[in-house]
Protein backbone atom coordinates (compact mmCIF):
# COMPACT_ATOMS: atom_id res chain seq x y z
CA UNK A 1 0.00 0.00 0.00
CA UNK A 2 1.58 3.18 -1.06
CA UNK A 3 1.60 6.42 1.65
CA UNK A 4 -0.83 8.14 -0.16
CA UNK A 5 -3.09 5.46 0.14
CA UNK A 6 -1.79 5.23 4.39
CA UNK A 7 -2.88 8.91 4.85
CA UNK A 8 -6.15 8.27 3.16
CA UNK A 9 -6.79 5.35 5.82
CA UNK A 10 -5.50 7.99 8.53
CA UNK A 11 -9.11 10.20 7.17
CA UNK A 12 -11.13 7.07 7.30
CA UNK A 13 -10.83 6.10 10.75
CA UNK A 14 -11.26 9.74 12.78
CA UNK A 15 -14.84 8.49 13.00
CA UNK A 16 -14.13 5.60 14.86
CA UNK A 17 -12.32 8.52 17.56
CA UNK A 18 -15.66 9.44 19.64
CA UNK A 19 -15.57 7.48 22.93
CA UNK A 20 -18.81 6.37 24.65
CA UNK A 21 -17.85 7.60 28.84
CA UNK A 22 -19.95 4.56 29.96
CA UNK A 23 -18.01 1.97 27.88
CA UNK A 24 -14.90 3.50 29.07
CA UNK A 25 -16.19 3.21 32.48
CA UNK A 26 -17.32 -0.58 31.83
CA UNK A 27 -14.16 -1.75 30.56
CA UNK A 28 -12.25 -0.16 33.78
CA UNK A 29 -14.41 -2.18 36.02
CA UNK A 30 -14.62 -5.05 34.07
CA UNK A 31 -11.05 -5.24 34.84
CA UNK A 32 -9.99 -3.88 37.74
CA UNK A 33 -12.69 -5.93 40.34
CA UNK A 34 -11.90 -9.09 38.57
CA UNK A 35 -8.11 -8.16 39.44
CA UNK A 36 -8.75 -7.10 42.91
CA UNK A 37 -11.17 -10.13 43.40
CA UNK A 38 -8.33 -12.72 42.02
CA UNK A 39 -5.55 -10.83 44.30
CA UNK A 40 -7.76 -11.03 47.16
CA UNK A 41 -8.38 -14.62 46.56
CA UNK A 42 -4.92 -15.49 46.38
CA UNK A 43 -3.05 -13.81 49.33
CA UNK A 44 -6.21 -15.56 51.29
CA UNK A 45 -5.25 -19.07 49.99
CA UNK A 46 -1.33 -18.34 50.43
CA UNK A 47 -1.98 -17.10 54.17
CA UNK A 48 -4.49 -20.39 55.27
CA UNK A 49 -1.40 -22.06 53.17
CA UNK A 50 -3.68 -23.12 50.66
CA UNK A 51 -1.12 -23.20 47.79
CA UNK A 52 -2.77 -24.14 44.61
CA UNK A 53 -5.29 -20.53 45.06
CA UNK A 54 -1.82 -19.05 43.67
CA UNK A 55 -2.54 -20.38 39.99
CA UNK A 56 -5.13 -17.45 40.46
CA UNK A 57 -2.36 -14.95 39.97
CA UNK A 58 -2.12 -15.83 36.23
CA UNK A 59 -5.33 -14.91 35.36
CA UNK A 60 -4.57 -11.79 37.77
CA UNK A 61 -1.55 -11.25 35.37
CA UNK A 62 -3.70 -11.06 32.37
CA UNK A 63 -6.17 -8.57 33.83
CA UNK A 64 -3.19 -6.59 35.12
CA UNK A 65 -2.17 -6.62 31.47
CA UNK A 66 -5.25 -5.32 30.41
CA UNK A 67 -5.42 -2.68 32.92
CA UNK A 68 -1.89 -1.75 31.44
CA UNK A 69 -3.69 -1.27 27.90
CA UNK A 70 -6.88 0.99 29.61
CA UNK A 71 -3.83 2.97 31.18
CA UNK A 72 -1.95 2.85 27.67
CA UNK A 73 -5.38 4.39 26.05
CA UNK A 74 -5.44 7.24 28.86
CA UNK A 75 -2.17 8.28 27.55
CA UNK A 76 -3.72 8.55 23.87
CA UNK A 77 -6.41 10.56 25.14
CA UNK A 78 -8.94 8.12 23.57
CA UNK A 79 -10.61 6.46 26.95
CA UNK A 80 -12.43 9.86 27.38
CA UNK A 81 -13.28 13.01 26.17
CA UNK A 82 -11.90 15.22 29.06
CA UNK A 83 -7.90 14.96 29.41
CA UNK A 84 -8.03 15.69 33.01
CA UNK A 85 -10.44 12.09 33.30
CA UNK A 86 -7.46 10.88 31.10
CA UNK A 87 -4.84 11.87 32.91
CA UNK A 88 -5.95 10.79 36.56
CA UNK A 89 -7.22 7.37 35.17
CA UNK A 90 -4.02 6.75 34.12
CA UNK A 91 -2.14 8.25 36.86
CA UNK A 92 -4.30 5.49 39.60
CA UNK A 93 -3.87 2.76 37.39
CA UNK A 94 -0.46 3.19 36.94
CA UNK A 95 0.19 2.59 40.84
CA UNK A 96 -1.40 -0.90 40.33
CA UNK A 97 0.71 -1.28 36.70
CA UNK A 98 4.31 0.19 38.37
CA UNK A 99 4.26 2.73 35.57
CA UNK A 100 4.51 6.48 35.91
CA UNK A 101 2.29 7.31 33.98
CA UNK A 102 3.27 11.20 32.69
CA UNK A 103 6.84 9.79 32.41
CA UNK A 104 5.77 7.04 30.36
CA UNK A 105 3.17 8.75 28.15
CA UNK A 106 6.05 11.57 27.01
CA UNK A 107 8.31 8.36 25.69
CA UNK A 108 5.36 6.63 24.57
CA UNK A 109 4.12 9.49 22.12
CA UNK A 110 8.12 9.42 21.39
CA UNK A 111 7.69 5.88 20.41
CA UNK A 112 4.72 6.96 18.21
CA UNK A 113 5.71 9.88 16.30
CA UNK A 114 9.48 8.04 15.53
CA UNK A 115 8.06 4.36 15.08
CA UNK A 116 9.97 2.80 11.90
CA UNK A 117 12.45 5.69 11.84
CA UNK A 118 15.90 4.66 11.52
CA UNK A 119 17.25 7.67 12.55
CA UNK A 120 14.99 8.09 15.43
CA UNK A 121 15.79 5.27 17.40
CA UNK A 122 16.22 4.70 20.81
CA UNK A 123 13.17 6.47 23.02
CA UNK A 124 10.47 3.81 23.78
CA UNK A 125 11.15 1.06 21.54
CA UNK A 126 13.01 -2.04 21.54
CA UNK A 127 16.56 -1.08 20.70
CA UNK A 128 17.04 -2.38 17.17
CA UNK A 129 20.53 -2.23 15.38
CA UNK A 130 21.19 -2.32 11.75
CA UNK A 131 23.61 -5.41 10.41
CA UNK A 132 26.18 -2.57 9.48
CA UNK A 133 25.88 -1.27 12.92
CA UNK A 134 26.18 -4.72 14.76
CA UNK A 135 29.58 -5.14 12.65
CA UNK A 136 31.07 -2.25 13.40
CA UNK A 137 30.78 -3.24 17.34
CA UNK A 138 33.54 -4.79 19.55
CA UNK A 139 33.47 -8.12 20.34
CA UNK A 140 32.43 -7.12 23.43
CA UNK A 141 29.45 -4.63 22.73
CA UNK A 142 28.30 -7.30 19.85
CA UNK A 143 28.06 -10.09 23.05
CA UNK A 144 26.24 -6.82 25.49
CA UNK A 145 23.81 -6.76 22.04
CA UNK A 146 23.32 -10.45 21.80
CA UNK A 147 22.61 -10.78 25.18
CA UNK A 148 19.59 -8.01 25.37
CA UNK A 149 18.40 -9.91 22.37
CA UNK A 150 18.35 -13.07 23.91
CA UNK A 151 14.63 -14.37 24.89
CA UNK A 152 15.96 -14.92 28.59
CA UNK A 153 17.17 -11.29 28.75
CA UNK A 154 14.12 -9.61 26.58
CA UNK A 155 11.33 -11.24 28.01
CA UNK A 156 12.26 -13.16 31.19
CA UNK A 157 15.03 -10.65 33.06
CA UNK A 158 14.05 -7.27 31.13
CA UNK A 159 10.76 -7.18 32.12
CA UNK A 160 11.65 -7.42 35.66
CA UNK A 161 14.09 -4.60 35.26
CA UNK A 162 11.89 -2.46 33.20
CA UNK A 163 8.74 -2.39 35.74
CA UNK A 164 10.36 -3.00 39.02
CA UNK A 165 13.68 -0.97 39.15
CA UNK A 166 13.98 1.20 35.72
CA UNK A 167 10.43 3.03 36.01
CA UNK A 168 11.17 4.24 39.66
CA UNK A 169 13.56 6.94 37.68
CA UNK A 170 12.95 8.52 34.72
CA UNK A 171 15.62 6.51 32.90
CA UNK A 172 16.33 8.41 29.57
CA UNK A 173 14.68 11.64 30.74
CA UNK A 174 17.26 12.14 33.64
CA UNK A 175 17.73 16.10 31.98
CA UNK A 176 14.43 17.00 31.03
CA UNK A 177 12.85 19.17 33.75
CA UNK A 178 10.90 18.55 36.35
CA UNK A 179 7.96 16.68 34.93
CA UNK A 180 9.38 13.29 34.62
CA UNK A 181 10.48 13.27 38.06
CA UNK A 182 7.25 14.61 39.33
CA UNK A 183 5.44 11.57 37.63
CA UNK A 184 7.92 8.93 38.68
CA UNK A 185 8.86 9.92 42.81
CA UNK A 186 4.80 10.28 43.02
CA UNK A 187 4.04 7.00 41.73
CA UNK A 188 6.36 5.18 43.93
CA UNK A 189 5.06 7.41 46.72
CA UNK A 190 1.95 6.08 46.02
CA UNK A 191 2.72 2.22 45.41
CA UNK A 192 4.46 2.28 48.54
CA UNK A 193 0.99 3.31 50.55
CA UNK A 194 -0.79 0.14 49.37
CA UNK A 195 2.18 -1.81 49.59
CA UNK A 196 3.19 -1.18 52.85
CA UNK A 197 -0.76 -1.71 54.32
CA UNK A 198 -1.19 -4.87 52.88
CA UNK A 199 2.44 -5.98 53.72
CA UNK A 200 0.55 -5.10 57.45
CA UNK A 201 -2.52 -6.85 56.91
CA UNK A 202 -1.47 -10.49 55.81
CA UNK A 203 2.48 -10.42 56.01
CA UNK A 204 5.15 -10.02 54.12
CA UNK A 205 5.79 -13.81 52.75
CA UNK A 206 2.14 -14.15 51.38
CA UNK A 207 2.36 -10.28 49.57
CA UNK A 208 5.33 -11.48 47.76
CA UNK A 209 4.26 -14.79 46.29
CA UNK A 210 1.04 -13.21 45.24
CA UNK A 211 2.92 -9.72 43.78
CA UNK A 212 6.07 -11.36 42.53
CA UNK A 213 4.61 -13.81 39.88
CA UNK A 214 1.64 -11.42 38.87
CA UNK A 215 3.86 -8.65 38.18
CA UNK A 216 6.79 -10.68 36.55
CA UNK A 217 4.05 -12.21 34.30
CA UNK A 218 2.01 -9.35 33.46
CA UNK A 219 5.00 -7.48 32.51
CA UNK A 220 6.41 -10.22 30.27
CA UNK A 221 2.86 -10.23 28.64
CA UNK A 222 3.50 -6.93 27.82
CA UNK A 223 6.53 -6.66 26.44
CA UNK A 224 5.88 -9.77 24.33
CA UNK A 225 3.04 -7.74 23.34
CA UNK A 226 5.02 -4.47 22.10
CA UNK A 227 8.00 -6.71 20.80
CA UNK A 228 5.73 -8.93 18.35
CA UNK A 229 3.82 -5.49 17.25
CA UNK A 230 6.98 -3.99 15.92
CA UNK A 231 9.99 -6.96 15.12
CA UNK A 232 7.98 -9.17 13.07
CA UNK A 233 8.93 -10.58 9.47
CA UNK A 234 7.77 -7.75 7.05
CA UNK A 235 7.75 -4.85 9.15
CA UNK A 236 8.63 -1.47 7.57
CA UNK A 237 11.90 0.98 8.76
CA UNK A 238 13.44 3.63 6.36
CA UNK A 239 15.53 6.41 6.46
CA UNK A 240 13.85 10.19 7.65
CA UNK A 241 14.23 10.95 3.56
CA UNK A 242 11.77 8.13 2.76
CA UNK A 243 9.72 7.85 6.22
CA UNK A 244 6.19 8.97 6.16
CA UNK A 245 4.15 8.86 9.33
CA UNK A 246 1.30 7.23 8.28
CA UNK A 247 3.17 4.06 5.84
CA UNK A 248 5.44 3.58 9.02
CA UNK A 249 2.65 2.96 11.16
CA UNK A 250 0.61 1.23 8.75
CA UNK A 251 3.17 -1.33 7.41
CA UNK A 252 5.68 -0.95 10.47
CA UNK A 253 2.74 -2.38 12.82
CA UNK A 254 1.38 -5.69 12.98
CA UNK A 255 -2.11 -7.44 13.01
CA UNK A 256 -1.33 -9.66 15.95
CA UNK A 257 -4.76 -11.78 15.25
CA UNK A 258 -5.01 -13.56 18.77
CA UNK A 259 -7.68 -15.81 19.72
CA UNK A 260 -10.52 -14.09 21.43
CA UNK A 261 -9.57 -14.62 25.05
CA UNK A 262 -5.94 -13.17 24.58
CA UNK A 263 -7.37 -10.67 22.65
CA UNK A 264 -9.93 -9.75 25.12
CA UNK A 265 -7.15 -9.64 27.49
CA UNK A 266 -4.92 -7.88 25.33
CA UNK A 267 -7.60 -5.14 24.78
CA UNK A 268 -7.39 -5.87 21.15
CA UNK A 269 -3.83 -4.23 21.35
CA UNK A 270 -2.95 -6.76 18.51
CA UNK A 271 -5.07 -4.60 15.97
CA UNK A 272 -1.44 -2.29 16.42
CA UNK A 273 -1.30 -0.86 12.79
CA UNK A 274 -4.65 0.61 13.21
CA UNK A 275 -3.80 1.90 16.48
CA UNK A 276 -0.85 3.41 15.65
CA UNK A 277 -2.65 4.88 12.23
CA UNK A 278 -4.86 6.65 14.88
CA UNK A 279 -4.19 6.50 18.66
CA UNK A 280 -7.06 8.24 19.38
CA UNK A 281 -9.90 5.38 18.79
CA UNK A 282 -10.47 3.42 21.64
CA UNK A 283 -9.10 0.03 22.01
CA UNK A 284 -12.71 -1.32 22.09
CA UNK A 285 -13.41 0.55 18.93
CA UNK A 286 -10.79 -1.58 16.96
CA UNK A 287 -12.56 -4.55 16.08
CA UNK A 288 -15.27 -2.17 14.54
CA UNK A 289 -12.37 -1.34 12.18
CA UNK A 290 -11.87 -4.52 10.86
CA UNK A 291 -15.49 -5.26 10.72
CA UNK A 292 -15.89 -2.62 8.04
CA UNK A 293 -12.71 -2.41 6.61
CA UNK A 294 -11.85 -6.11 6.08
CA UNK A 295 -9.34 -4.60 3.60
CA UNK A 296 -7.27 -3.91 6.89
CA UNK A 297 -6.85 -7.26 8.27
CA UNK A 298 -4.17 -9.03 6.38
CA UNK A 299 -1.93 -6.20 6.22
CA UNK A 300 0.78 -7.09 8.81
CA UNK A 301 -0.85 -10.05 9.70
CA UNK A 302 0.78 -12.66 12.02
CA UNK A 303 -0.81 -15.47 14.09
CA UNK A 304 -0.24 -16.54 17.38
CA UNK A 305 1.73 -19.73 16.09
CA UNK A 306 3.80 -17.51 13.57
CA UNK A 307 4.30 -14.95 16.30
CA UNK A 308 6.99 -17.19 18.20
CA UNK A 309 9.71 -17.09 14.89
CA UNK A 310 9.85 -13.48 15.80
CA UNK A 311 11.84 -13.66 18.64
CA UNK A 312 14.87 -15.06 16.12
CA UNK A 313 14.85 -11.57 14.56
CA UNK A 314 17.51 -9.22 16.01
CA UNK A 315 19.13 -7.02 12.77
CA UNK A 316 17.95 -4.82 10.42
CA UNK A 317 19.44 -5.57 6.92
CA UNK A 318 19.45 -2.61 4.84
CA UNK A 319 20.42 -4.16 1.64
CA UNK A 320 17.13 -6.48 1.65
CA UNK A 321 14.66 -4.17 3.75
CA UNK A 322 13.62 -6.79 6.70
CA UNK A 323 14.55 -8.06 9.55
CA UNK A 324 16.81 -11.07 10.15
CA UNK A 325 18.58 -13.09 12.93
CA UNK A 326 22.23 -13.00 13.62
CA UNK A 327 22.58 -16.44 11.94
CA UNK A 328 20.95 -14.79 8.57
CA UNK A 329 23.23 -12.10 9.03
CA UNK A 330 26.42 -13.73 9.20
CA UNK A 331 25.94 -16.11 6.61
CA UNK A 332 25.07 -13.09 4.26
CA UNK A 333 28.15 -11.45 5.30
CA UNK A 334 30.18 -14.86 4.68
CA UNK A 335 28.86 -14.80 1.24
CA UNK A 336 29.89 -11.19 1.20
CA UNK A 337 33.57 -11.89 1.86
CA UNK A 338 33.57 -14.79 -0.28
CA UNK A 339 32.58 -13.13 -3.43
Amino acid sequence: MKAAEARAWGKVLMQYRAPSTLRSCLEIVLTAVPFAALWALSALAAIHGQWWGLLLTIPAAGFLVRLFIVQHDCGHGSLFTRRSANDWVGRVIGVLTLTPYDYWRHTHAVHHATAGNLDQRGIGDVDTLTVAEYQALSRFAKLRYRLYRHPVVMFGLGPAWLFVCQYRLPIGLMRAGARPWISTISTNLAVAVPVAGLIWLIGLGPFLMVQIPITLMAATGGVWLFYVQHQFEGTHWSQTDDWTFQHAALHGSSHYDLPAVLRWFSGNIGIHHVHHLCSKVPFYRLPEILRDHPELRNIGRITLRESFSCVKLALWDEAQNRLVSFREARAANAAQAAA
